[in-house]
């Protein structure tokens, strides 16, 4: 090889080991990889932003309400002459044969009954709702994401034991049929461990398929066409995070649901004023300034002022059963606020106990698997030397790869009931 081609290939090699990539391969996904894609993915996220900026359109537009509002207004009007008299006009509301108007008009409403201020708070309470359930979509993904992701490691691991589970088995069955051709082991001994390498078998197709599927369901957060081939950062091999410990008060009162539900009870109380708007006075003004005339001329030109002050005096009940009504939904939102006070403080303290057990039985399960571990080495022992029989070989491959199967669903489990609880506690 040429000097200059071997030192090229040496600096490509030193560059992957730098980057801690393979030449060719990508960085393995970590929660916060999956967590980033699936949020720059079309996903509920974005669908709860775009009701966000359409919340906040209705707030300029009950703003403008509050302000002068202007005009320009052309018009030309014939009104047919009379058949005994063509110089007069025959419909008598109006002004002339031929009138010309351009006139521009400036209104404003003063707002005495609080119609246009009840609009104007409704608008910010439906923007601050949606502002909240943007939060919430963007914390209930990243949960979906996390609970994916762990399943995802934990059906590899799962797959893993398996695979390691049935070479033991099948290095035990090539055993027994050594020792059964020699005469120094009985058939039912190949039997067992045939039996055993089947089943292993059986369990390694089913879970390769639940991995593969949950790779899949991790990938359809971000991606069209999910793949089973993702590479994935295994948090199961990094030592557990202990439990924190418990908040003071309760936590589960900073959750966003709360918030939401005072968003939604404010802008039902904007309701209620503005349906009481309809049972009192409004005023508003009107200037216009221009020709209205029957030529254009310009030195027709002139300007009026208007006064209007609507009182309204029945309207069937129509403002008091839409008062009451909003008034119901006000109050539906503190029943809903009460039932879920109970709902979320179960579910924290669930929460709390879930991660505190599971802390626990991690420790349980890695001192079972380690147990299980030493059981199979000491019965393959025995019945090298003669001493046990098949059977306790056979079921100390089950115990061993059931133990370390539990172990990393412990794990998982525990992680994932992290996630829960910062969700529970409001985080």
């Amino acid at each position: 090889m040429p000097k200059a081609a071997h030192s090229l290939l040496l600096l490509a090699c030193l560059c992957c080991v730098a980057s801690g990539q393979a030449p060719g391969g990508a960085a393995p996904l970590t929660l916060g990889d999956c967590v980033r894609l699936a949020e720059q993915a079309p996903s509920a996220i974005l669908l709860a932003a775009q009701e966000r900026e359409i919340a906040s359109r209705g707030i300029t537009q009950a703003r403008a309400g509050l302000l002068p509002q202007a005009r320009l207004s052309n018009g030309f009007i014939y009104n047919s002459p009379l058949l005994d008299n063509r110089q007069t006009f025959s419909f008598l509301p109006l002004n002339a044969i031929r009138e010309y108007s351009s006139l521009v008009t400036i209104g404003q409403e003063f707002d005495t009954s609080g119609r246009l201020r009840a609009e104007l708070a409704r608008a910010r309470s439906a923007e601050d709702a949606a502002v909240i359930s943007a939060a919430i979509a963007r914390r209930d993904l990243r949960r979906a994401v996390a609970a994916a992701y762990y399943r995802a490691l934990l059906a590899r691991r799962a797959a893993a034991i398996l695979a390691e589970a049935l070479e033991e088995s099948r290095s035990f069955e090539k055993r027994t049929r050594l020792l059964f051709a020699a005469g120094e082991a009985a058939r039912a001994d190949v039997v067992k461990a045939a039996a055993q390498a089947a089943l292993l078998e059986q369990s390694l197709n089913a879970a390769r398929l639940d991995a593969r599927l949950a790779a899949q369901e991790l990938a359809s957060f971000w991606t069209a066409e999910p793949s089973a081939d993702i590479a994935l950062a295994d948090a199961l091999e990094e030592p557990p995070p202990p439990p924190q410990a418990p908040a003071e008060g309760a936590p589960y009162m900073r959750r966003l649901e709360f918030r939401l539900l005072d968003a939604q009870r404010r802008g039902f109380e904007a309701d209620f004023r503005q349906a009481r708007a309809a049972l009192l006075p409004q005023l508003g003004f009107q200037f216009q300034y221009g020709i209205d005339s029957t030529a254009i001329r310009i030195r027709d030109r002139g300007y009026a002022a208007y006064f209007n002050l609507n009182i309204p005096i029945f309207d069937w009940n129509r403002a008091r059963s839409a008062m009451a009504q909003a008034r119901l939904r006000a109050r539906q939102t503190e029943t809903t606020r009460a039932i879920s006070l109970r709902l979320l403080s179960r579910d924290y303290q669930n929460a709390l106990a879930r991660v505190n057990e599971l802390y626990r039985q991690i420790q349980l399960t890695r001192e079972q698997a380690r147990l299980a571990e030493e059981d199979l080495r000491l019965s393959r022992l025995r019945y090298e030397g003669g001493e046990g029989l098949a059977l306790d070989v056979v079921t100390a491959q089950n115990q061993l790869a059931q133990a370390r199967i539990s172990y990393y669903a412990s794990l998982a489990n525990y992680l994932a009931a992290r996630a829960d609880l910062e969700v529970a506690a409001g985080q």
